[in-house]
């Protein structure tokens, strides 16, 4: 013991207690001390000072910093196109046309300016999801509304709520516009747990028999009314690009 080094004294040897160990010293000067060691916990005391129990501490986890810990969600500028290239080329399978997709989306006339959010660790790009101007053909009248295609995320960053993150900002974001209806095709299971819903059964029409029942989806927003019912119409570029339902193998 250091203080043993320094000159005092030890008057009895070290002993455990319930909250960890206790010595008895005198230091240079003759003072007794006793010194208590609480690694193990500390004692629980009453309003008189009385103790009650022992509160056991539990013991200390080294977290590491993680890249994936804090993802930041903005708006796309034009200096993430590259990078959000990259994201989808990657997350579906190195194809292009995702990616022609999207410069597409971004230029094409529509009735609504497109919502494009990515999300990044540091100063990398790792996900990507777009929402851009569709519309409803709806018994009273030509509805606006919003289509979301595509969302990617890197797959070394998949299944860590990337995705969740940017498709909770897209519908918040069409939300504050104004936007009645958002529309996709994808995993009944995966949005279907993050605010979308089966389209036919909510009184919509798919744009095409190529996309099947359970894929065809809708997330209604506030500014939905009950009359809002109808054909959904993709955009051009979906049409001209071919990223509407689903092809039979080798045609």
């Amino acid at each position: 013991m250091r203080l043993v080094q320094a000159g005092g004294t030890l008057l009895v040897e070290p002993f455990d207690i319930p909250v960890g160990r206790v010595a008895v010293v005198a230091d240079p000067f003759g003072n007794p001390l006793t010194i208590v060691d609480l690694s193990k916990g500390r004692y629980v005391t009453d309003a008189h000072g009385n103790v009650t129990g022992v509160a056991t501490r539990l013991p200390t986890l080294a977290v590491m910093p993680s890249d994936d810990a804090d993802p930041v969600i903005r708006p796309e500028t034009a200096d993430d196109h590259q990078a959000v290239r990259e994201v989808h080329t990657l997350a579906f399978g190195g194809g292009g046309r995702i990616p022609a997709l999207v410069a597409a989306l971004r230029l094409a006339p529509a009735p609504l300016a497109p919502i494009s959010l990515v999300a990044t660790l540091g100063d990398r790009v790792v996900g990507h999801v777009l929402l851009s101007g569709c519309r409803l053909d709806a018994p009273h009248r030509i509805v606006d509304v919003l289509s979301l295609s595509p969302l990617g995320v890197l797959p070394a960053h998949q299944r860590q709520g990337i995705g969740t993150g940017l498709i909770q900002h897209a519908l918040a974001a069409a939300d504050d516009q104004g936007v009645p209806l958002v529309f996709l095709e994808g995993s009944p299971d995966f949005y279907g747990r993050r605010g979308f819903e089966r389209a036919g059964a909510a009184g919509f029409r798919s744009p095409s028999l190529r996309i099947p029942d359970a894929v065809f989806q809708v997330a209604r927003l506030s500014a939905y009314e009950p009359w809002m019912t109808g054909t959904f119409v993709y955009s051009e570029p979906f049409w001209a690009l071919d990223c509407v339902g689903l092809r039979e193998p080798g045609t």
